[in-house]
């Protein structure tokens, strides 16, 4: 009997200690970091940028374009689970790859506020690099951006929420979890192309074949006026066109605040990651 219970409390012990090693890697990695000590961002692209670019320079090689290219925009589908890659140099925007999005929580309908476990929707900057993450690597977005702050302040919502990431591992809660390989390419790529040359377009679903109308009448009015500027952005990324030069321009300040800018100006990043 005292075996068995032995045993028991072996067994419950390395569970704990697996699922603590797991799921728990946001408490203790940090812990870790700080006491072997953390790399930068230039020491992080310098470990994986030679395995990255010999893993993407064929698929940019089969969009003929050039590595690395002027501009990128990554566009995450939320129901398809999948996070697309284009790129742009002067004949135009072209699909070079497309990553399957390992893990993302919520549903569809814009983040409204924190622990709601929602990935937000609408036009995003990256906002920093991070290659201390606990889940290897990540890049912050923008969220919230001046759309979301000021959507959040005419409803009294206060947290909106912030800290979602595009990241590595398979473990999610608002972010987009894209597993380790396909983490290192975009956190290299990124960092070779320039964060302030990175869009980021999140859809709840692939507006290409399905419109995003009507709206579901559970979620805030404006989010018309959201999707609205998300299905025109869309236009820029037509897979049957590939190679027709559109500027990445923002609609959404046409359509929800009524002045008209640049994507760089109306997203601009201004957090730092965790």
């Amino acid at each position: 009997m005292k075996h068995r219970k032995k045993l028991s409390v072996a067994v419950l012990l390395f569970l704990a200690c697996l699922s603590l090693s797991i799921y728990g890697r946001s408490l203790w990695h940090p812990i870790y970091v700080f006491v072997v000590g953390g790399r930068t961002v230039q020491e992080a692209v310098d470990q994986f940028q030679k395995n990255a670019e010999s893993r993407l320079r064929p698929h940019f090689h089969t969009a003929q374009i050039n590595f690395p290219p002027q501009e990128l925009t990554l566009i995450g589908l939320k129901e398809e689970k999948q996070l697309e890659l284009w790129a742009k140099n002067d004949e135009g925007w072209k699909l070079i790859h497309t990553y399957p999005i390992l893990a993302a929580s919520g549903s569809a309908g814009p983040k409204l506020r924190e622990g709601d476990r929602q990935v937000p929707e609408g036009m995003y900057r990256i906002a920093g690099l991070n290659p201390n993450s606990s889940y290897h690597l990540s890049m912050k977005l923008n969220y919230p951006n001046r759309i979301d702050r000021h959507y959040a302040e005419l409803e009294g919502r206060t947290e909106p929420g912030s800290n979602i990431f595009i990241q590595g591992k398979d473990l999610s809660i608002g972010c987009l979890a894209m597993g380790d390989s396909a983490i290192e390419e975009l956190f290299v790529l990124v960092h070779l192309v320039g964060m302030q040359n990175v869009n980021i377009l999140i859809a709840p679903h692939d507006v290409r074949k399905r419109s995003l109308f009507p709206v579901p009448e559970s979620l805030p009015k404006w989010t018309t006026k959201l999707y609205e500027s998300i299905e025109t952005e869309f236009k820029s990324y037509d897979k049957s066109a590939q190679g027709v030069q559109i500027d990445f321009v923002s609609s959404a300040d046409d359509s929800v605040l009524g002045n008209r800018r640049a994507f760089s100006r109306t997203y601009g990043a201004t957090n730092r990651p965790r």
